[in-house]
């Protein structure tokens, strides 16, 4: 047993490992794809983006073997330290952080950067599941599920400061991850309510919306009291107090649109309700995007055949957008390939979070994967204009090496975790 302990490479999931590997390596071809000109034919060229990349993926392995050597009992006695280290290197970046693009989300390092919300995710994800699985934690009393949301509500209000409310979103993930240990239901259908009143309030105005409340409040009463009227003498303040709530929040929509969210925020979401018809400036990417996308037909053009990629006409193709890449030259089969893929992966991560005998690993495990699977619907929906367009990446596509070695993380810990299973606790 002590030897096998001491061997690193003992009881790895080496199927998720196969996931990741082939997920990176046809990541990086889109990369190679979109950043590629006739000019640059050096593999090895490390100015370019793809090569760049190349050294992101080769640190990353060092990274994976120092995730692997640590005893995974050190990730749980340690969670605290590092999630207060993650916030520390958030509240540093308003006094030390670069300024790019309008947010200052990256510490620089000469020629590189290094974004600290990338590396936040695996340290609220070790928190969450350090307090969940305390043995006295109860996610059914309040202030259990205070303390939960507020671990939440820390880093995220911190990236939202940047500005990156785009990343910011990301941390609602873990919601579902505190339904699944016994939270509520009422707080998702809090949440869906929110969006949808959010949407609704903006696409029908304000007044619309509070006709549309009180006409729904006035249904809901009128059942309440001719069909449960024992319900309704019980709970009546509940009831009365959702709707005033719900009220308020319609009340906020306006001001939360209009005095915090930036102009640029503000077109997109005009542009998908459809309120705005810009296709030249603040719609431009998206355009490009779905057009792009949908230039790949059935089978796509084929390997560095994409002439819209070619040609740039998407913008910073290689980040956000790297999926048109996928459309565009891998077709619709292609497309459905790499989606399949990221769903298989996800699937394979809650399945063996399932089989954990430790709470803590259990909760983690579907931590990451409750991230990794925002990430890639939010992204892979912002590209085909399903969605507003926030500016995350999708796992193991986009470039940059924050994002690559952040998910790297998010995963071989999980994967480190998983291996001491069939050890004592």
């Amino acid at each position: 047993m002590r030897n096998r302990k001491n061997n690193i490479f003992f009881g790895i999931d080496w199927i998720l490992i196969l996931f990741y590997v082939v997920l990176i390596f046809i990541g990086w071809l889109n990369i190679y794809s979109a950043t590629y000109t006739n000019e640059q034919i050096e593999l090895l060229n490390f100015t370019t983006e793809y090569g760049k990349q190349l050294i992101w993926i080769g640190c990353s392995v060092p990274i994976i073997l120092v995730i692997l050597i640590f005893d995974a009992k050190f990730y749980e006695q340690y969670a605290s330290i590092i999630y207060l280290a993650a916030l520390a290197m958030l509240v540093g970046l308003f006094l030390f952080g670069k300024n790019i693009n309008g947010a200052t989300s990256w510490y620089g390092f000469g020629i590189f950067s290094l974004q600290p919300s990338e590396f936040a995710k695996a340290a609220v994800a070790l928190a969450m599941s350090k307090l969940v699985s305390d043995k006295l934690f109860n996610l059914k009393k309040l202030n259990t599920q205070v303390q939960a949301f507020l671990i939440l509500f820390f880093p995220a209000l911190l990236i939202t400061l940047q500005p990156d409310p785009g990343s910011a979103i990301v941390y609602a993930a873990f919601v579902f991850v505190l339904y699944r240990e016994g939270l509520p239901f009422y707080y998702i259908s809090i949440g869906f309510i929110s969006i949808f009143l959010f949407i609704i309030t903006l696409y029908f105005s304000m007044k619309a919306s509070l006709i549309g409340l009180t006409i729904l409040f006035t249904i809901i009463l009128l059942y309440f009291v001719f069909l449960r009227k024992k319900a309704f003498k019980k709970g009546w303040i509940k009831i009365v107090g959702i709707f005033l709530v719900i009220t308020l929040f319609s009340f906020s929509v306006n001001y939360v649109f209009n005095n915090i969210f930036e102009q640029r925020h503000r077109d997109r979401f005009n542009i998908l309700l459809g309120k705005t018809d810009d296709i030249k400036s603040i719609g431009y990417n998206t355009n490009q995007a779905v057009t792009t996308i949908a230039s790949g037909g059935l089978k796509g053009k084929g390997f560095l055949q994409g002439e819209r990629t070619q040609g740039n006409f998407v913008p910073e193709q290689q980040t956000d957008y790297i999926f048109t890449t996928v459309g565009e030259e891998w077709g619709f089969i292609g497309s459905s390939i790499v989606i399949i893929l990221f769903v298989l992966f996800v699937l394979r991560i809650i399945r063996i979070a399932e089989r954990q005998k430790s709470k803590f690993s259990r909760v983690y495990g579907y931590s990451i994967a409750a991230i990794f699977f925002t990430h890639f619907a939010i992204n892979i929906g912002m590209v085909l204009n399903i969605l507003p367009t926030i500016g995350i990446p999708l796992p193991f596509f986009s470039y940059g090496g924050s994002a690559l070695w952040g998910f790297t993380i998010l995963l071989f810990i999980f994967i480190r975790l998983d291996a001491n299973r069939s050890y004592e606790w």
